[in-house]
């Protein structure tokens, strides 16, 4: 049970990182020491940094807040799926009966819902890491370039999915 909290707090971090890159560094700092008890001890002279950390935490939480949506319409989706396509069942995913094709999009929907946390919490964890290597003293080096590819990579799902709406 401790891992699933863990885990929600680690997502929700996530989700809450993008407005902190818009904030003060102080509270940068603070949130992550508050949610997941993680000290981030401050760097000397972070104008340029601070900087640089808004923009690609900024990046990465539109990216993770993308993701999250396209969580709650594929939940949401599943859920109510007769109300949405009752009309073409028959090329649709558990089809041409309503029941079958209902039992797979719910299925799908609301079982995916662990793995959509999973890679909400992986998210926050590139959050906290890309806090600590930009403005704290210490820190790994592969947040930077894992935050330009999230970003791309976020950017092309996102045209994707916009034509095949």
């Amino acid at each position: 049970m401790t891992t699933v909290r863990t885990l929600l707090r680690w997502a929700a971090y996530a989700l809450v990182a993008p407005v902190l890159a818009l904030g003060p560094i102080a509270s940068r700092l603070r949130v992550p020491r508050r949610m997941l008890g993680i000290f981030i001890a401050p760097r000397d002279n972070l104008a340029v940094r601070a900087t640089v950390h808004s923009v690609l935490a900024t990046a990465v939480g539109l990216v993770t807040w993308f993701l999250a949506f396209l969580a709650a319409v594929a939940a949401v989706r599943g859920t109510v799926y007769p109300l949405i396509a009752a009309d073409d069942l028959e090329h649709s995913w558990g089809g041409p009966t309503l029941a079958g094709a209902w039992a797979v999009h719910a299925l799908l929907g609301i079982g995916l819902l662990p793995a959509w946390g999973l890679l909400l919490a992986g998210l926050g964890v590139v959050q906290v890491r890309l806090t600590r290597r930009l403005l704290g003293r210490d820190g790994p080096w592969w947040p930077l370039p894992v935050s330009l590819l999230l970003t791309v990579a976020g950017v092309l799902l996102f045209i994707s999915w916009l034509h095949q709406i």
